[in-house]
C-alpha cells in the first residue's frame, strides 16, 4: 500500500512516498480504508520534531486527523462494522476522562504513525462513527480541531445559553468553536486581521466583528461591545502574543481556553488580575472519545457542516501542505481527498 513517510530527518521536506505490506486486522481490530485528512498546526510542529523525544522516532506517517471507511473487522468486533464511516481518535488509548501522561504514546501523527496511508489496522475502540450526513472530507475534520473546540466550550467550559464568547482567529479550531457557540445559544465575538474573514465568519452567525489590524488593543473593543463587562470565554489560540490581551477581555470569574501559541510560547504576562479578577484559565489539549462522541451525536442532530478553506493538498503533496500551513492564511479546514 502507499504511504507518506517522514524520513531521513525531521522536515516537511523530508515526507516522501512509500510502500508498506497491505495490513490485516486481528482480534478486536478494525481494517479502514483511508478516504480523507486533515491539517492541524500540530503537524507543522510535529513534521519539525518539536515535541522533542516525545515526537516519536522516523520513519513516520504524519498528519493525524481523517476519516476511513470500514472495509474488515477482526474476530470480536462490535462497534463498528463494514461499510461504516469512521474517524480515528487522536488518542487511541484515550477513551475517557481527563488527558494523562501516559496517553502520549499513543497519539496519532507522532509518536503513532498517522493517516497518510491507504489502510489502517486500528483497536475497533479507536475509532468513532462520523455523523452520517458528513462526507469523508467533513469527516476528516473532526478528530482534533472539533473536539478540541467541543472540550473547551462545552465538556470543560460548561458554556450555557445567553454567555458571551471571545474567539480569536478564523482558523479550524476558532470556527468550529463559532459554531458550537451558537449551536448552544451564546453571542459571540471574533477577531481577525482582515475584511474578508471577518464576513464569512459573519455569514457563520459571528455576533461581533473585532479586526485586531485595526485595533491592536482589541481588548478595548471587546469592553466596549460587552458594556464594560468582559466575555464569558475566550478561545485563545494566539499564546503569548494575544494572552495578555485576552485576559483584559475576560469578565470577573470568565474561563479562558489556552488551545494554541501561534504568537509564540514565551514572554512576559502580567499575572496579577488572573488572581484578583477570578479568572481560570484552562489548557486544553483535544478530548478523549466520550467527548468525541458526545460532539458528533450533536453535530449530526443538527446537521452540521464543518468549516473547510478552499485550498486542498493531494496525497503527496501532504509535506508542501504542511509547509503552506505554516504560513497561515486558511479559512477553516485544510483538507485532502484519497478518492
Amino acid at each position: 500500500m502507499r504511504v507518506m513517510e517522514l524520513r531521513g530527518d525531521w522536515s516537511p521536506d523530508n515526507i516522501v512516498p512509500a510502500e508498506r505490506p497491505d495490513p490485516e486486522p486481528g482480534p478486536g481490530e478494525v481494517l479502514l480504508r483511508m478516504r480523507a485528512a486533515s491539517l492541524n498546526y500540530r503537524d507543522v510542529v510535529m513534521a519539525n520534531r518539536g515535541y522533542g523525544r516525545r515526537s516519536g522516532t522516523l520513519p513516520l506517517v504524519p498528519v493525524s486527523d481523517g476519516a476511513g471507511e470500514v472495509i474488515a473487522v477482526g474476530q470480536g468486533v462490535s462497534r463498528v462494522a463494514p461499510g461504516d464511516l469512521v474517524c480515528p481518535i487522536f488518542g487511541q488509548t484515550w477513551l475517557t476522562g481527563s488527558f494523562r501522561d501516559e496517553l502520549w504514546e499513543g497519539l496519532l501523527g507522532g509518536p503513532r504513525d498517522g493517516v497518510m496511508q491507504d489502510f489502517m489496522v486500528l483497536s475497533e475502540e479507536g475509532v468513532v462513527r462520523a455523523p452520517r450526513h458528513m462526507t469523508p472530507v467533513q469527516a476528516a475534520t473532526l478528530p482534533c480541531a472539533a473536539v478540541t473546540a467541543w472540550n473547551a466550550l462545552v465538556s470543560q467550559g460548561e458554556l450555557k445559553k445567553g454567555d458571551t464568547v471571545l474567539i480569536l482567529g478564523t482558523g479550524g479550531v476558532s470556527l468550529f468553536a463559532l459554531l458550537f457557540a451558537k449551536l448552544r445559544g451564546a453571542e459571540v465575538i471574533i477577531t481577525s486581521s482582515g475584511g474578508e474573514r471577518l464576513a464569512r465568519a459573519e455569514e457563520l452567525g459571528a455576533d461581533h466583528l473585532v479586526n485586531y489590524t485595526e485595533r491592536p488593543e482589541w481588548s478595548a473593543r471587546v469592553r466596549e461591545i460587552t458594556a464594560g463587562a468582559g466575555v464569558d470565554h475566550v478561545v485563545e489560540v494566539g499564546g503569548a502574543g494575544t494572552l495578555e490581551q485576552s485576559i483584559r477581555a475576560a469578565r470577573a470569574s470568565g474561563t479562558i481556553s489556552l488551545i494554541g501559541v501561534l504568537s509564540g510560547g514565551s514572554g512576559t504576562l502580567h499575572l496579577g488580575p488572573v488572581v484578583t479578577r477570578n479568572i481560570r484559565l484552562q489548557g486544553v489539549t483535544v478530548g478523549s472519545r466520550e467527548v468525541f462522541e458526545e460532539m458528533a451525536r450533536e453535530m449530526e442532530e443538527h446537521r452540521m457542516v464543518p468549516p473547510i478553506d478552499e485550498r486542498t493538498f493531494d496525497f503527496e503533496g501532504v509535506g508542501e501542505a504542511i509547509k503552506a500551513f505554516a504560513e497561515g492564511g486558511h479559512f477553516g479546514k485544510v483538507c485532502a481527498s484519497f478518492g
